[in-house]
């Protein structure tokens, strides 16, 4: 049973974030360029204070705050623990690329203002919550995306905006129609009134939804934006844009899954089938003869939340869809992050061939990129790899076998093109273009590596821990 809570310390983690964004933006407006870095150890200290508070807040009873919209549960939980280990690694990726840059704050707030949004994305219980989430998350992002004003990135801004944009009005659209069917905003009215409610209204209401959600997790036909916004924006800008959102879209579709439309009129799984089984062959396809290691990432993202949709499909069908979900999510987000810290070490290597050379250059880098991209493949003893075993256990059990065969073809598929990129860094000669970026990049890069090792190892301990009850 969910327990009423109006304490606003429910939202610690939120709170700390947000507070830290408010003050580094003060911050950066008298400190001297060179001090600018201070800005960024405030974030790094705010998301280290969250993590401590969302681990204490995971030990106790799932807990509501301000009328039953915001829900601390497992999968609030766990995506806070992602997301703001995911932003250290992200500030640290920043920490050398961004040093002593005139907007070096502006950075850092930006990325603490979207992580924001993102968390509020995994915890909202109340559909108007949630649409001020998206628009959270969303708006930072879109000038990450342009953070660097030169013509890629200010086209990756605009196409990113644009799309955003449109998508927006859409969830806007949807979550007005399902207000008409239900009369309720908050998940658990909403969710009991959809069922006697017309099908085709509910249904309408449903899909304008999604487009948003599915927008943030750049999901098939939302995913326009991602191989443009990647390559034009920094690389550290690419880690987050294609790892940190999708936690919060992808959590705020299984909750929509789970609490409010399991039971409506609306074929729920049936369309969340397709856009799963499109964007991982669509993504994995694209993704075949890319040389820009940037833009190979990016559809490589895009195939990646077809495998994570799996076990949102099955929301309601299937209880292994929760544990699932998050524990792919997580072994997913740090290793993207380490394969995009590879890239930050090595800025001068924008394209496959230029990796050449790397395992005899830098060998532990070379260690870190070959264990990361085989992990996004789903080889063990990975994270990735229990992660996709995993959801498609889920989707079998939800009565969905035909999609864990097409995921299995898929993943097989995609190893063409991770080995693209491996087999040259394993190889000898080349290496003209393997300079040295910072030092924080390498150093994220071997942390990732080892972390998806170790979190691949401790998948006994680990999963029973992101069961139980979505609270609506």
């Amino acid at each position: 049973m969910t327990e009423m809570n109006e304490n606003p310390l429910v939202l610690l983690p939120e709170l700390l974030l947000a507070a830290s964004a408010v003050l580094g933006l003060l911050l950066g407006a008298w400190l001297p360029r060179r001090r600018q870095w201070l800005v960024g150890l405030l974030a790094a200290v705010a998301a280290c204070a969250g993590l401590v508070a969302a681990a204490v807040a995971a030990t106790r009873p799932d807990t509501t705050a301000f009328g039953d919209a915001f829900t601390v549960d497992p999968v609030t939980s766990t995506s806070r623990v992602v997301v703001l280990g995911g932003l250290l690694l992200v500030l640290a990726l920043t920490a050398g690329p961004f040093h002593a840059h005139p907007r070096e704050s502006e950075l850092s707030v930006l990325l603490q203002l979207s992580a924001l949004g993102t968390l509020v994305l995994a915890g909202a219980q109340d559909l108007l919550l949630l649409a001020a989430a998206y628009l959270l998350a969303s708006i930072p992002a879109y000038a990450l995306a342009g953070f660097r004003k030169d013509g890629p990135g200010t086209e990756a801004a605009l196409k990113y905006y644009v799309t955003g944009a449109l998508l927006g009005v859409l969830m806007l659209a949807g979550i007005t129609l399902l207000y008409a069917a239900g009369r309720a905003t908050g998940y658990p009215l909403l969710g009991p009134a959809l069922p006697g409610a017309p099908d085709a209204l509910v249904t309408a209401g449903a899909v304008g939804l999604l487009a948003g959600v599915l927008f943030k997790a750049g999901a098939v036909p939302a995913h326009f934006w991602v191989p443009d916004a990647v390559q034009g924006s920094s690389a550290p800008v690419a880690a987050f844009l294609t790892t940190l959102p999708k936690t919060g879209a992808l959590a705020a579709a299984l909750r929509l899954g789970e609490a409010v439309l399991a039971d409506s009129g609306m074929p729920w799984a049936a369309l969340l089938s397709v856009v799963a089984a499109a964007s991982m062959t669509l993504g994995n396809l694209a993704a075949f003869f890319q040389d820009d290691v940037k833009r190979l990432l990016a559809y490589s993202a895009i195939g990646q939340v077809g495998y994570l949709l799996l076990p949102v499909t099955v929301a309601g069908r299937s209880d292994l869809a929760q544990e699932a979900l998050l524990y792919y999510l997580a072994g997913y987000a740090v290793t993207n992050l380490g394969a995009f810290a590879v890239v930050c070490a090595l800025p001068r290597a924008t394209r496959v061939g230029d990796y050449r050379g790397l395992a005899r250059r830098r060998p532990l880098l070379a260690a870190s990129l070959v264990i990361c991209l085989l992990g996004l493949v789903g080889t063990p003893p990975t994270a990735v790899f229990v992660g996709k075993l995993e959801a498609f256990s889920a989707a079998i059990d939800g009565g969905f076998g035909w999609l864990a065969v097409l995921a299995a073809v898929n993943t097989v598929a995609s190893l063409f093109y991770y080995l693209r990129w491996i087999v040259p860094a394993v190889s000898r000669g080349g290496g003209d273009r393997l300079t040295d970026g910072a030092r924080p990049a390498r150093a994220v890069a071997h942390t990732a590596a080892a972390v998806s090792l170790g979190l691949g190892l401790a998948a006994g301990p680990v999963l029973p821990a992101l069961s139980g009850s979505l609270s609506a």
